[in-house]
């Protein structure tokens, strides 16, 4: 029966028929399953791995039909489909990521409950079907992909970062107290990282030689030490009461080490996201105070804006809008942010409304309009967004 409907597709029987392909993901393999719009299986459900000669696999399966009247979805399901989406979409599938919700709903309406990797392909395909409106995956999906990937490892790295700096604080308050009167910018510095690599304890920068130790000290900090300054480090370290102590020199050297690795793996990282956003060029970036960077993240996170129909949906979104706690008679006339879904869209948005106010006029006299009601500066960065996302949906 199936070889005869397929047999029937390549003479074009059915070609205004839309056939939709159920795909199942797994870690190792995959399912996947086609019906027509009539519900008639056209392909019954089989395996194929997630690699090459299991795409290849696929493709050779769906050959059989027109490629304008497939329709392919699979469920969201963390980083295991990611592979195989992208190869599809440049094979010029069309594609649909569907929110595991929508499925949910469908297989709940089986009568049976059944849940298999097979049944599953007719439970998407099905869900597909039902749609009314879909939206294919494109290159700029892609690319908004990239972008998410990088915003998050991004703010993974700077926390990783920051708590090497904190622990090094404390390593250096330990060895040498002092260090802090004389480095009055703080601690993180290239010439203060530079001085405790080569000499990571007060013995030590006491006996380096004296045009050595304000050479190192000059030539890290653009000229801003001098001589003399480093003849007061040299004195400080002499009559230092922090603990000579080896293993802590040792955790000092190998702390500044690793902060210098990540330095190196964020500026990697934001120069990639960086090129992605200039080959899109979004007109997120006409706006005033945002950046490559911040852009990428916020477009990153959100994807295609036009999913939201309304900036209060995107603030909803991002876990921005205003909680509601109402019981009985009582209703709550302030209530906190409900920071529910994107921590790194929340980040991202709220600095860029702090940037915007910073950079535009507009922006900034409403915002102080604002502050003169007696706001809070949070509530009022929720205007300011909700204003900065209506502009944006208009571009």
């Amino acid at each position: 029966m199936v070889d005869i409907m397929v047999s029937d597709f390549k003479k074009g029987r059915y070609n205004l028929m839309k056939i939709f392909v159920g795909i199942d993901i797994a870690k190792l393999n995959h399912f996947a399953a086609a019906i027509s719009s009539d519900g008639e299986i056209l392909l019954e459900p089989f395996k194929f791995t997630n690699d090459a000669d299991g795409f290849q696999l696929l493709v050779s399966k769906l050959e059989s039909f027109d490629k304008n009247s497939l329709i392919i979805g699979l469920e969201s399901t963390a980083h295991y489909g990611d592979n195989l989406v992208r190869y599809l979409v440049t094979e010029l599938y069309q594609v649909c990521v569907l929110n595991p919700i929508k499925t949910c709903q469908m297989r709940k309406n089986n009568v049976r409950k059944t849940k298999t990797d097979k049944v599953d392909t007719y439970v998407i395909a099905k869900t597909l079907m039902m749609q009314d409106d879909l939206r294919f995956v494109s290159f700029f999906d892609l690319d908004m992909m990239d972008l998410k990937a990088l915003g998050r490892f991004r703010q993974k790295t700077i926390k990783q970062r920051t708590r090497l700096k904190i622990q090094l604080t404390t390593y250096v308050d330990q060895v040498f107290p002092e260090i802090q009167y004389f480095f009055k910018s703080g601690l993180h510095q290239n010439a203060v990282y530079a001085l405790l690599k080569e000499a990571p304890s007060p013995k030590e920068i006491a006996s380096m030689h004296m045009t050595h130790l304000a050479n190192l000290l000059k030539v890290n900090s653009h000229g801003h030490f001098t001589k003399e300054q480093a003849k007061e480090l040299r004195v400080l370290a002499q009559k230092s009461v922090g603990a000579n102590d080896s293993a802590i020199s040792i955790q000092i050297t190998q702390t500044i080490q690793q902060i210098e690795l990540l330095d190196s793996q964020l500026e990697k990282i934001e120069a990639e996201m960086t090129d992605i956003m200039k080959f899109n060029d979004s007109v997120i970036m006409t706006i005033p105070g945002i950046g490559y960077i911040n852009g990428g993240m916020i477009l990153g996170e959100i994807g295609d804006i036009h999913r939201f129909s309304n900036p209060n949906k995107l603030l909803a979104f991002a876990g921005l809008d205003p909680s509601v706690y109402q019981s009985g008679n009582f209703q709550a006339k302030t209530t906190h942010m409900s920071k529910r879904d994107s921590r790194v869209l929340r980040y991202a948005l709220v600095n860029a409304a702090c940037n915007v106010i910073r950079n535009n006029a507009t922006f900034e006299a409403y915002y102080n309009a604002k502050m003169t009601k007696c706001q809070s500066h949070y509530n009022n960065l929720g205007i300011e967004l909700a204003s900065l996302s209506e502009s944006s949906g208009r571009c």
